[in-house]
């Protein structure tokens, strides 16, 4: 498999899309405003999330909108956190109740400033769906935790059905992408769920296009189903702000289905792959999917 570079600016036709119109954006903006509630999908500027809108589905940014870590794909605000908010978790909660939601996906920045980066938050805000939702499912998408596996351990207890760790990008390019991130913690995160909490599903996303080889993608793909991961997706790299990293090369659709099926052919449970794809785009269907 090969890629093309570029230094041409403008989107591949592939990756354009068009905003149509949905009848449930402005309702689920409401309801997310008058709990003062963030999504990673507004804070990333996902290229899906008007169609998510329009399912009535929307990925909760906890903890606030400020990262204390400068990951340069990422157009999350770096900076100063503001302190938790106590009652977030049962505003998360109510307004996933309001969306009519019961495959719950919760995110979060991380936040290296709190003892145990947020994991005791990530719990509650576990704890207040489970209460309010009856028959709910939930998953979680979750920082490193800067290698606190109590911290991780506190999360699991919780009972989420998903437990997502990105890796992001391959090795060599980590210190380039994910400077404060250290790729084999991520992959230690992952195998210590996938051993200790057999019933949690592990999952996992990639983002092609910022000067990965395809040896080291398969690399990654390996490691991944060496700490038992059952589920990845992989999607193309889209700069999101002026000042985030420049894109490599744009893929072509039939890359990420010959990754696909590679990914398949490797044993994963689920795999999602496409240019679109995000880490948590139709992440209930992909988990309704997954073979067990």
């Amino acid at each position: 498999m090969t890629t093309k570079k570029t230094t041409d600016k403008r989107l591949p036709p592939w990756l354009r899309r068009e905003v149509g119109k949905s009848e449930h954006l402005a309702s689920i903006k409401r309801i997310l405003r008058s709990g003062g509630l963030h999504t990673v999908c507004e804070e990333a500027k996902c290229p899906n999330l008007a169609e998510c809108f329009e399912k009535k589905r929307a990925t909760f940014l906890i903890m606030g909108d400020s990262c204390t870590r400068g990951c340069g794909f990422c157009s999350v605000t770096g900076g100063v956190p503001t302190p938790l908010d106590l009652d977030e978790p049962e505003k998360v909660a109510k307004a996933a109740e309001a969306m009519g939601a019961k495959y719950v996906v919760i995110t979060s920045v991380t936040r290296d400033d709190l003892p145990d980066g947020g994991a005791s938050h990530y719990a509650t805000t576990i704890g207040s769906i489970k209460k309010l939702i009856a028959g709910s499912s939930i998953e979680v998408l979750t920082p490193d935790f800067g290698g606190d596996m109590d911290a991780v351990d506190l999360v699991c207890k919780a009972g989420p059905d998903v437990y997502n760790h990105n890796m992001e990008t391959v090795a060599s390019l980590y210190n380039k992408v994910r400077p404060e991130a250290i790729y084999e913690r991520s992959l230690e995160l992952l195998g210590h769920v996938k051993k200790r909490y057999s019933a949690i599903s592990t999952k996992s996303g990639i983002m092609l296009g910022l000067g990965e080889t395809m040896p080291e993608v398969s690399a990654l793909l390996e490691d991944l189903k060496s700490v038992g991961c059952d589920i990845v997706t992989i999607g193309q790299y889209m700069k999101p702000t002026r000042n985030s990293l420049d894109v490599a090369s744009y893929l072509e659709p039939k890359v990420f289905k010959q990754l696909e099926k590679e990914a398949q052919e490797m044993g994963f449970k689920g795999v999602y792959s496409g240019p679109l794809v995000r880490s948590s785009f139709n992440a209930e269907e992909l988990k309704s999917s997954t073979i067990n």
